[in-house]
Formats: structure tokens, sequence, C-alpha cells
């Protein structure tokens, strides 16, 4: 069984969460709390295996909370968003603080509101309840390491590796870099371009699973962080070297090859497509226009969108990169591309983005 704790100051909400959550044979509501202060005392009284999270509450908001229950007693947590920008922006943040993934709050109680937060919620909480066990580790490690720093200073580090540098002129083994992502993305997605040059050679384009209030803010946020240029897709646009376009939510994004030039084209087709973006139509048009010249990285993500699109990658020539079990929040994409024998290198998130440069750097 996963132990769940709802947090959230309506009664309606916590009631109706707990409706959703007690349909589901797996699951068990373990308690309720009103407040961030009351969350931080149950997560601990409880320890559940998951936590949904509120984020405006009395007392002690969501992020609050967030933060004191990672810092003391880590457990997986899925925030209760809204989805207006300013609910995005408030998410995002606290993705980067350790939620590991979020649902859209419920509105008015409708049907379709609630079968879509069935048909979402019990699935996302028993795939990250399994990364509970990680957390405590992760925990237990950065406590040892801070204990070691209070202890004195470290011993003598090894030498450095010969230091790379981009490549600033000529050809390149890569035109375009393809990143299909899903839940858990947003923190991998930040921690890798975060450590790209602003003078990355080549343009960057992401599928993430995101609402559409989301993609905006999450592209607006990536691009004051990054020194790489970061944005939502326009409709249509040739695409450039070090910059970085994000799809937008409910659409898809298209890599075409119109005369030589490689453009960056939003679309709603394929609608029945179950994902919008999705991973599959970006890395198939990628490989379809960019050839051997595409390097294909899949992320952490539930189920298996982007494995039909990098077996057409490969079939053009292209490179795959898959993320690792250990580092991946949901160790689905990454596992279907591995499965199927696609991967061209497995990889941790720590070391994604050194991955991807090696493929762009030479020895300075």
């Amino acid at each position: 069984m996963v132990k769940v704790l709802v947090v959230d100051d309506s009664a309606f909400v916590r009631r109706s969460l707990i409706s959703i959550l007690e349909k589901d044979k797996d699951i068990q509501v373990a308690g309720t709390a009103a407040d961030g202060g009351e969350a931080v005392a149950k997560a601990a009284a409880l320890d559940p295996d998951v936590i949904t999270m509120d984020v405006e509450m009395p007392k002690m908001n969501g992020l609050t909370a967030l933060e004191r229950i990672m810092a003391t007693n880590p457990i997986p947590v899925i925030m209760v968003s809204s989805m207006t920008s300013e609910g995005a922006a408030v998410t995002l943040r606290a993705m980067e603080l350790g939620a590991l993934d979020f649902i859209p709050k419920l509105g008015s109680g409708n049907l379709h509101d609630t079968q879509r937060m069935e048909k979402e919620l019990c699935p996302k909480i028993k795939a990250i309840s399994r990364r509970k066990a990680f957390l405590r580790l992760k925990f237990k490690n950065a406590s040892g390491r801070q204990a070691a720093v209070n202890a004195g200073p470290p011993p003598p580090r090894k030498q450095a590796p010969q230091p790379r540098v981009i490549h600033t002129g000529g050809s390149v083994p890569f035109e375009v870099v393809a990143i299909g992502v899903s839940t858990g993305g947003p923190p991998a997605v930040q921690r890798i371009l975060s450590e790209l040059p602003g003078n990355f050679p080549v343009p960057i384009l992401i599928a993430q699973h995101m609402p559409a209030s989301f993609t905006g803010p999450f592209a607006e946020r990536l691009n004051n962080q990054c020194a790489v240029n970061v944005k939502q897709a326009d409709p249509v646009e040739r695409v450039r070297p070090g910059t970085v376009y994000i799809s937008p939510g409910g659409k898809h994004l298209r890599l075409e090859n119109k005369s030589g030039s490689l453009l960056a084209v939003v679309t709603e087709e394929p609608k029945e497509a179950l994902y919008k973006p999705s991973a599959n139509v970006l890395m198939e048009t990628a490989g379809i226009a960019a050839g051997s010249k595409t390097l294909g990285v899949t992320l952490t993500g539930m189920g298996y969108d982007g494995l039909e699109g990098t077996r057409v990658l490969k079939q053009r020539g292209g490179w795959a990169i898959a993320q690792n079990e250990e580092s991946c929040v949901v160790y689905g994409m990454p596992k279907a591309v591995v499965d199927a024998g696609l991967a061209d290198e497995i990889v941790d998130i720590k070391d994604m983005s050194a991955a991807i440069l090696a493929h762009f750097c030479r020895k300075a």
C-alpha cells in the first residue's frame, strides 16, 4: 500500500482527493492536514510515502512546509497547483525546492474535472512513491557531507581533468539536440541547460509534458537562469545556435528542413496523440529533418512517449542518450528507449550536460 498525506486548507478539496484516492486499492490515505505547519508535523508522525501539497494555506504555506519537510524528513511531494501563470511560477519554484511533480487543482468539481484528476493522480502517486528511498539516501549523503565539512577541511582533490572548450567554428557532429521529458522534468531540464555555455553551437528543442499555462513561465524562468537563450517556440521560426525552444503546452513541436534551413514548427497535429507536446513527434521529425546530425535525449517521465520517435531518429543515423534509472523521478520514458536497445549512452542527470557537451567540445 502507498500511504498518502493529503494537505489542503479546503475541506471540499480534501474530501474530493480522499474520494479519488480511496478508489485505488493500492493507495491508503494515511491522514490529512489543513495547513503547512500541520503537514510538517504529520509528515514526521505518519511517515507517508507521498504527500499532496496545496500552495496557498493559512499559518504556513505549501512552499515553506515543503522546504521544512525536504530539510528534515524527505518525502515525495506532488503539488496541487492552480493553472494560472502565477500558479505556474509557484509550482516551478516548488519543484526547485524538491517537489517531484504537480497536478492541476480541482475546479468546480464537475464530472470532467474529477475524471481528469482520477486519471492522473493515482498513477503519479504510485510512480513517485518509489523515489522515497532515493530521497532518503540523498538526504543521508548530504547530511554526511555537511558533517564532514563541519569536521574540518577535506583531503586534497585529484588534479582536474584537461579543460574542454566549445567548438567556435567549423563543422560540428550534430546540428540539433532534441529533448523529450515528462514527470520530474523541470528540475532536470534546468540542471542541464544551466550548465551549458552561451555559445552552445546548435539549437535545442524540448518537448516537456506540461499544461499550456506553464510552458511560457517555464521558458521565461529558464531564460533568466541560463547562459543559453530560452524561449517558448513561435508558430514557425528558423532555429538558431545557442537557443532553446520549448514546445507550447497542448501543441506539438516539429523540426522541418526547408531548403537546407531547419525550422521549428508548432502544430496541433497529430490531434490524436496521447501527449501534447509529444516527444515522439519531436524525435521523429528531428530525425527526418537532420538525420545523422540529430542528438536525441530522453529524460525522466512516465510511459513510453519518445520511443517510436527515437526509433526513427536511430534509423536515420542519429545518436540517442537516455537518463539512467537512479536519477529519474520516474524511469519510464528512458527505460523504454533502453529496453528497445536504442540508447547509445545511459547517463546520470548530474553528468547529462557534460555528456551532451562532449559531442561538441575539443581539448583546450
